[in-house]
């Protein structure tokens, strides 16, 4: 620990350099509209915690994110899904959200990595580091789940 800071202070530093990371991993796992809510729930949870961190912040505020998401889906209210073949066109709905909609069709490491790099901003070598993958992982995750999508989307 940096003599002299405070852990509120670093907290606050390491949410800064993360925060992008847990709103990619939400945003590949929820709707969009519960994204926000659920980052405060893993910062809350992470600051909780945070005194008894021993390894990296990244992939522990990660997989803190990762359960939450699995949480929201747990813990959420029963719907009745319409029929698949019901007609509807929505034209306020952007094409980022449609090519979000196929992101999340796809297996969870391509989805996760995908959303990071193109959504995020975040390039390989930082999805990396702060999700605790090499490098490698990354990038052939990277290839193989936009392979995927251009497939789906074509």
């Amino acid at each position: 620990m940096m003599l002299g800071v405070s852990p509120r202070s670093r907290f606050a530093d390491l949410f800064a350099k993360h925060a992008a990371l847990v709103h990619g991993i939400l945003l590949a796992r929820v709707p969009r509209g519960e994204v926000d809510d659920l980052m405060q729930d893993v910062f809350v949870s992470a600051l909780q915690g945070f005194d008894g961190l021993r390894g990296e912040f990244g992939p522990w505020i990660a997989t803190i994110a990762r359960n939450r998401a699995i949480d929201f889906y747990r813990t959420r209210r029963k719907t009745a899904e319409l029929p698949e073949d019901l007609p509807h066109h929505d034209p306020d709905k952007s094409e980022a959200e449609r090519v979000l909609e196929v992101i999340r069709t796809l297996p969870e490491a391509y989805r996760e990595t995908l959303v990071l790099r193109l959504v995020e901003g975040m390039t390989g070598p930082e999805i990396a580091e702060r999700v605790g993958l090499t490098p490698e992982s990354v990038r052939v995750n990277l290839h193989r789940g936009m392979a995927m999508l251009r497939e789906k989307l074509s």
